[in-house]
């Protein structure tokens, strides 16, 4: 098979078991151990080091622990040293570079994130953070040619990492709140959707004194029979939801499989993600930390960029991606524009101060430390985005492109689009648009925006708009119609079915 096609962006995704209709297996035990081999070759090229030790963690999928067999056993057999953490987290696994005491030289996360149950794959890391898109084209190369590191056999032994990961969180909580209980008399819940972030309520919320009656899914099952993991899907965000109001939580918490993204819900109901848990996270930041600027993907709402302006912040809308947005908060910290943080709207959201790790538990862990604080300074979580401007309608379209070739297609069409955007009446190209096109239109044509933008993976053409008043957004989906319908490649049946 070719190798190249496992890639997604940083990562390494595949379909791991049978029962999906369609979709074959192709993380097979060759291949797995193909890659362990691989990443051992490039451990050996990047730090130039022979006794090397290296760190194997895993979600709740059902394949993981065969995965983990299969590329521990190909990584011993390579020189690699490693370290079974057997059910860990994906920021887990970074830290476990970074942790005196720990310190190895590499890690491997085996996760599929929020795919769906037949899926997995592989996430590695250095004390540097997690690799690039180049670093995973060179571990698939030797992977795949059969490159060899010239190391002896190393070593096979169970170990385990959660509890330190825990205590640092616990620490920073105690430690910012300056109370030893700081969580007790709250209600806090979590939802981990049978994924791998049930050890935040033993080893975090209820070590710092907190109620968690109501949490729910926390025992690990990759067959994830209630919902997906994900603080994106609907459904996921139901259940959370109605688990704050069962209990009158204070708090209610959502993981996704491997806990790098969070998403919550506050006391009186409403979820916290998307645009509001930007705004929230920069509010925070943004009481220590004027000026600073906050990066996010392209699709983030006008209010947003108002409240961070407010607030005194500069927002850096950039491109979808949690790599490409953490890259970018990293590349204007370098160049001296202080960069507190970088998110994504999926949830992914990274802190300088934390490596600009995307970390879920860490996202979780700040607004904790708000809840306490809040309770003895006389505020709410729900009072530090009160003047949060949300659009009043805001839907998403993903159009298929229908042709082998789908990135010069689509980037034909938003070449075209881009043109055609100046010649219209009432559209004002945004200034600072850094993927795709991006246009506002006036109260005569909608009022709100619309993205198009070319999918990173997939032949898709994602279309975003948002609109400050009702039925604004069919409006907006209906000027775009009269551009999108000369294209017969592009698949915009439900965009005309929402104009109808």
């Amino acid at each position: 098979m070719d190798y190249k096609k496992l890639q997604n962006g940083s990562d390494i995704r595949g379909v791991a078991l049978e029962g999906v209709e369609g979709q074959s297996v192709n993380l097979t035990e060759k291949v797995c151990r193909d890659i362990g081999r691989g990443f051992a070759v490039w451990l050996y090229k990047k730090t130039g080091k022979t006794n090397l030790k290296v760190a194997v963690g895993r979600d709740s999928r059902l394949s993981g622990e065969t995965l983990s067999q299969w590329i521990s056993e190909s990584m011993v057999d390579s020189g690699l040293n490693v370290t079974d953490f057997k059910m860990a987290s994906t920021p887990a696994m970074f830290m476990s570079t970074v942790t005196k005491g720990y310190e190895f030289d590499g890690s491997v996360m085996i996760t599929a994130s929020h795919l769906p149950f037949n899926r997995n794959g592989f996430k590695f890391f250095t004390s540097q953070g997690g690799l690039e898109k180049q670093d995973i084209k060179e571990i698939l190369s030797y992977a795949e040619n059969g490159d060899t590191a010239p190391l002896e056999k190393g070593s096979l032994v169970c170990g385990e990492f959660m509890d330190a990961y825990s205590k640092i969180l616990r620490d920073k909580i105690i430690k910012e709140t300056g109370d030893s209980l700081p969580l007790k008399g709250f209600k806090v819940v979590v939802d981990a959707g049978n994924g791998a972030g049930g050890f935040y309520v033993s080893k975090v919320l209820q070590p710092l004194g907190a109620d968690t009656t109501g949490s729910r899914y926390l025992e690990p099952d990759g067959s994830f029979p209630n919902h997906i993991p994900n603080p994106e899907d609907k459904d996921a965000m139901k259940s959370i939801t109605q688990a704050v109001k069962e209990v009158s939580a204070d708090l209610g918490i959502i993981f996704d499989t491997d806990v790098d993204r969070a998403g919550a819900v506050l006391s009186d109901g409403s979820e916290l993600n998307r645009n509001r848990i930007i705004a929230m996270l920069s509010a925070i930041l943004l009481r220590d930390y004027k000026g600073t600027t906050i990066v996010t993907d392209s699709i983030t709402s006008t209010g947003l960029k108002k409240f961070i302006e407010e607030k005194g912040g500069i927002h850096h809308r950039f491109k979808r991606g949690y790599r490409n947005v953490i890259n970018e908060a990293i590349r204007l910290n370098n160049e001296g524009q202080d960069t507190q943080l970088a998110i994504e709207t999926s949830g992914h959201g990274a802190f300088k101060e934390n490596y600009f790790l995307d970390d879920g538990a860490y996202i979780v862990t700040k607004l904790l430390i708000e809840l306490s604080k809040g309770r003895k300074q006389g505020y709410t979580l729900e009072s530090m985005i009160a003047s949060l401007e949300e659009p009043v309608e805001s839907v998403e379209f993903r159009m298929n492109i229908k042709v082998e070739d789908f990135k010069a297609y689509g980037q034909k069409v938003i070449d075209d689009l881009l043109e055609y955007s100046k010649s219209q009446a009432g559209w004002t190209i945004a200034p600072d648009n850094r993927e795709g096109v991006r246009v506002s239109l006036d109260k005569d044509h909608g009022n709100g925006w619309f993205l198009l933008r070319l999918s990173l993976h997939d032949p898709l053409l994602p279309l975003n708009i948002e609109s400050d008043e009702v039925g604004g957004a069919k409006i907006i989906a209906s000027e775009i119609l009269k551009f999108i319908n000369s294209y017969s490649e592009l698949d915009y049946e439900k965009l005309k079915d929402f104009v109808k």
